[in-house]
């Protein structure tokens, strides 16, 4: 039986690498980090960027999160290698075409093929129905969403431009509110997980989602650091920092922010109602 396919969506600086690490660890979930900003098709003007660089000279000297360099990595050197003579082919090709290689890298002896393998490019816009349509494939959606207060301080704290909080605070207002209409008119079964849940809740919101892909939880997702299976060759740099993701755990230094978008944030009622119904509606916390 095929694989299904498990996409991570929301916005960036949310906690998708993370979570695509602590799925890593369960013994039937492959991560591939962002596969599909890898897959696509680099344009003339992006020659200097990740894809593209990865298509040349920089797969002999990025590593993935499976230790080995791109080149020698027993499933991105196969795929980049390929890409070299198929990057013409559609997204939908070559996507089918790294999902299989993804099966067949752990169909060693004493392993079975994954039951789920996770994509976390989170700023995707393809919609779930038609993925799942084009490769055959069952397919699932988390929608990691992070309170706005937090999201906002994690954009603004390096930027000293005064309207940076509010901009910060629209497009997160803007941006989930999109994803989430697209994804309520999806076929595609879609689990709401807030990811002040998972830092703060860690075994019990890895529990909930192992239940809902119908397998049993493993306690040592709570340690993803230097045990993860995922194949992560973009994404967050804190993939390679096995100290910061040896556990989940929550960035609270947002309480302390001065800034007025992250102050008075929730006293717009579209705003609070939208956090406590995508970040919070589990349960599992109580919003603060």
């Amino acid at each position: 039986m095929a694989s299904g396919l498990l996409l991570i969506r929301g916005l960036g600086h949310s906690g998708t690498t993370i979570l695509d690490l602590s799925l890593g660890v369960h013994p039937e979930i492959m991560g591939l980090g962002e596969a599909m900003r890898l897959l696509r098709q680099p344009r003339p003007e992006e020659i200097s960027c990740g894809p593209a660089y990865l298509r040349g000279h920089g797969r002999f000297k990025r590593r993935c999160t499976c230790e080995a360099l791109a080149v020698n990595c027993p499933l991105w050197g196969p795929m980049l290698d390929w890409l070299s003579t198929h990057d013409d082919l559609p997204l939908e090709k070559k996507l089918d075409r790294l999902l299989a290689l993804a099966e067949r890298s752990k169909s060693m002896p004493g392993q079975s093929s994954p039951r789920w393998i996770v994509e976390s490019y989170q700023a995707d816009t393809i919609s779930p129905d038609w993925l799942a349509e084009q490769l055959g494939r069952p397919v699932r959606v988390i929608f990691l969403v992070r309170d706005a207060r937090s999201w906002i301080h994690s954009r603004i704290r390096r930027v000293r431009n005064p309207l940076a909080g509010c901009q910060a605070l629209m497009r997160w207002w803007w941006l989930n509110r999109k994803m989430e209409r697209k994804l309520n008119a999806s076929c595609c079964p879609v689990f709401q997980m807030g990811y002040e849940e998972l830092a703060l809740e860690p075994e019990k919101t890895l529990e909930r989602l192992c239940n809902w892909l119908n397998l049993t939880f493993d306690k040592a997702m709570l340690h993803p650091g230097g045990n993860s299976s995922s194949h992560i060759l973009s994404g967050n740099r804190i993939r390679f920092d096995i100290d910061h993701c040896a556990n989940i755990r929550y960035d609270a230094s947002w309480l302390t922010c001065q800034s007025p978008a992250v102050s008075f944030a929730l006293g717009i009622p579209a705003i609070a109602s939208m956090n406590q119904r995508l970040v919070y509606s589990s349960k599992i916390i109580t919003r603060s």
